[in-house]
């Protein structure tokens, strides 16, 4: 009894008579498939009348093999992280990020710890759908948190979500119908020196310190009004400062470098960096 065995695994096929596999296209005797199901078990089936029936018999087998192998695959992702909590799964997910820079990094965590994890910390990530999302964005407009970093917010959460559903957790994409937040900032204008003028004298002492700041040292509204004590050190009219992104509570843009350094205040706003780039032209001075 000749044998024929299919390629990747497919078994085999034969006749039970004694002619050659040559002539089998002129035998009258069926076909019989062999094979191993799920279960590893051999398994017989005979009563093909072509060679071209008993091949495709194999091939459906050979894929519903397959199919099941995923299908069983996917069970065991689902049942790993689909009850596993948002934020053991964005530590996990953050730990694959290896092309994010370290300002990112720290860019990241900002957006983990004062907006993602209070709000979706403890929730299974196989709860997601649309309406969580929606929800986690009218929850931060309620808040009065800034466009920018609204859009910044709801990125990562995206970049999470689109992980999850990669692995098969959701039947619908969770971000599907869902409106981001729209940020589009206007195009920026750098005031003219009488223009700087004017906006100092329109405030208190306190908007004046913000102005100079800004306008001389190149740091945003956030940066500036995060400025205190605790970070400057007033010496021989210098402000020497260790603020980082970090330390303030809502900028716009891409991630900055650290803020660290010394700037001098002069009588009119203009700031020098202490390493020797001075700048007083009203210019963004940045540290290096």
């Amino acid at each position: 009894m000749a044998t024929k065995a299919l390629g990747h695994g497919m078994a085999s096929f034969f006749k039970e008579c004694k002619h050659p596999e040559g002539g089998w296209s002129r035998c009258p005797h069926t076909y019989t498939i062999r094979y191993r199901n799920a279960a590893g078990r051999q398994v017989e089936e005979s009563g093909f009348t072509t060679q071209d029936l008993a091949k495709e018999r194999l091939t459906k087998v050979y894929k519903a093999k397959k199919e099941a192998a995923r299908g069983q695959t996917k069970a065991e992702r689902i049942q790993k992280y689909g009850s596993m909590q948002f934020g053991a799964y964005a530590a996990e997910w953050k730990e694959g990020q290896r092309d994010l820079a370290a300002s990112s990094l720290r860019h990241l965590d900002s957006r983990l710890e004062h907006h993602l994890l209070p709000a979706l910390e403890s929730r299974r990530m196989d709860t997601f759908d649309h309406k969580v999302v929606d929800g986690f964005i009218r929850t931060m407009e309620r808040n009065g948190v800034g466009l920018a970093t609204q859009a910044n917010a709801y990125d990562r959460l995206k970049s999470i979500l689109l992980d999850a559903n990669r692995l098969g957790l959701y039947e619908d994409n969770p971000l599907d119908g869902v409106k981001p937040p729209q940020y589009d900032p206007a195009r920026a204008v750098i005031p003219s020196l009488p223009q700087l003028h004017g906006i100092r004298a329109a405030g208190d002492d306190a908007f004046r310190l913000v102005a100079d700041l800004m306008s001389g040292c190149g740091m945003r509204n956030g940066e500036a009004a995060a400025v205190n004590l605790k970070n400057t050190e007033p010496v021989h009219g210098q402000v020497h400062s260790q603020l980082t992104p970090e330390d303030t509570t809502d900028f716009s843009g891409p991630p900055r470098p650290s803020l660290r350094g010394s700037w001098w205040i002069t009588q009119w706003s203009g700031c020098s960096w202490s390493g020797g780039r001075d700048d007083c032209s009203g210019r963004r001075s940045y540290p290096r």
